[in-house]
């Protein structure tokens, strides 16, 4: 097992070190970049203790306490996932939600060997939200969190690879894992296991390049496309998932082209109808393509890049009596800072974020610029006016939040 490193030891790491060198690897930033990063696994024996994050109460908090819907919980059994009617149940008296997580039927699922998904718990568990965004931010790539909840004895999905890489967190338990090397390196979003079916069932029944335990603490690392078959041992196993959802080079390519054809739209000759008669694009194509190359060499994808990155994730939560107490408090003296988790990007006058988008004065844009750094300051520091208008456009909110 030379590719892998593994640690023997709680993780350490010099100060102001992010996520990834204090609970995940053991590796600085720059050697996970250069060594790891999207070219192999990494096992790191008792990487953390991450029952601050997660644990077996927070799932029965969530499924028995929480209310919480489809499809933030899928159930898996023998490599299928069941049907959603098998676990959910009318809310009750007052509620007209007809698809809540029915506690007892997941009782007996799991009762009967089933394993329970609990997804994008960066929505629903917040000191989970919390460590992706940390982890997100690290990285520059959004970030998913899942947990699964696996009886013993029992395996909830047959050999597969994901389109996205993972760190896997054990939790609580113990869990075989079998790792089988790409069948398809590098798959895209719309390229999934089952588009190679075979091929992945094939290479599963070879020889495993990884064949481990996990037990509570220790962190699995995999790229995309690596194969993966997990089963839980003599009890109970929890563990979470944070999916890593890679930018490509290809999706780049995707945006500058977009740019491109954006950019042709503006092109009178491009716009212009093809002769009467044409049977067939060859007397057309030499000249399209010089347009289309002169558009991409021209094309500036950034704008459509950052639009998409900040639809990917979500800002820091909000609440909204606080803002108001916060609006209708507003001093010179009251701290504010940069909401989390913004995206925010001055780009001239205007400042872009995940919640809009305001334009600003000449006048205003030094006071804006300095909010960017996410740091508290006064509002008489800024001025209040701004700070306010900031505030009710939810991009503000009071330091202390």
């Amino acid at each position: 097992m030379s590719t892998f490193r593994t640690t023997l030891q709680d993780v350490g790491a010099a100060p102001g070190a992010g996520v990834l060198e204090t609970r995940l690897t053991g590796l600085s930033a720059e050697e996970f970049a250069r060594d790891v990063w999207a070219r192999k696994p990494l096992l790191t024996r008792r990487a953390s203790d991450f029952s601050d994050l997660f644990s077996a109460e927070a799932v029965d908090e969530l499924i028995s306490r929480r209310g919480l819907r489809t499809p933030f919980l899928r159930v898996a059994k023998d490599g299928a996932t069941l049907p959603d009617a098998t676990f959910t149940s009318s809310a009750g008296v007052g509620a007209t939600i007809s698809d809540q997580l029915d506690d007892t039927a997941l009782w007996r699922a799991f009762a009967d060997g089933a394993t329970l998904v609990l997804q994008a718990l960066q929505r629903t568990w917040e000191p989970v939200g919390e460590f992706g965004a940390r982890l997100s931010a690290q990285l520059g790539h959004p970030v998913q969190a899942n947990a699964y909840v696996t009886p013993p004895q029992s395996r909830g999905f047959d050999a597969h690879y994901d389109v996205h890489d993972v760190f896997v967190l054990q939790i609580a338990g113990t869990k075989r894992w079998l790792v089988h090397e790409p069948v398809h390196p590098d798959p895209l979003r719309d390229q999934p296991w089952t588009d190679h079916r075979s091929a992945v069932a094939e290479a599963a029944r070879g020889a495993a390049h990884l064949d481990t335990v996990l037990e509570p603490g220790d962190v699995l690392y995999l790229p995309r496309g690596w194969l993966h078959a997990a089963e839980a041992l003599g009890g109970v196993s929890v563990h979470l998932t944070l999916g890593i959802h890679t930018w490509t080079r290809y999706a780049l390519a995707e945006q500058l082209a977009q740019a491109a054809l954006a950019a042709l739209r503006d092109d009178p000759w491009m716009r212009s109808t093809l002769p009467l008669g044409v049977d067939g694009p060859d007397g057309e194509l030499g000249m399209i393509r010089q347009h289309l190359l002169a558009a991409v060499t021209k094309a500036d994808p950034a704008p459509l890049f950052h639009r998409a990155r900040r639809g990917q994730g979500r800002p820091a939560p909000l609440g909204p009596l606080a803002q108001l107490a916060a609006v209708d408090g507003l001093g010179p003296d009251t701290p504010v800072r940069l909401r989390a988790a913004m995206e925010a990007r001055l780009e001239g006058p205007r400042l872009t974020t995940r919640v809009g988008w305001l334009d600003f004065s000449e006048a205003d844009l030094p006071s804006v610029s300095r909010l960017l750094d996410g740091e508290a300051r006064a509002a008489g520091e800024l001025g209040v006016a701004l700070v306010g208008r900031l505030l009710r456009a939810g991009v503000l909110v009071p330091a202390g939040e």
